[in-house]
């Protein structure tokens, strides 16, 4: 009984760090709406980023505006974060 216990308990941490270190950036569906290509690299001209991020729920606006607000986000992602950031205000 312990040992099963103890497996859960570890399994309960395992998933639970995972979901706090999840990146924002990769959980969300909508995301390649926001490009062009189906490879990610091009975006959307500014008109479409807009449709895009007001198609998302305000939750999510908020999350991504959260994670392109933290340095370390925002870097690998500079021109979606720009973007993201010169449309938070609009929210």
């Amino acid at each position: 009984m312990r040992k099963q216990l103890a497996c859960v308990a570890v399994l309960a941490v395992c998933l639970g760090a995972g979901l706090a270190s999840a990146d924002p950036f990769s959980d969300l569906a909508a995301l390649p709406t926001f490009y062009a290509d189906a490879t990610m690299k091009t975006m959307k001209p500014m008109a479409g980023f807009r449709t895009a991020w007001f198609a998302l729920s305000k939750h999510d606006r908020v999350k991504m505006t959260k994670a392109c607000n933290d340095p370390a986000m925002r870097k690998p992602h500079a021109q979606f974060c720009a973007n993201v950031l010169a449309l938070g205000e609009a929210n």
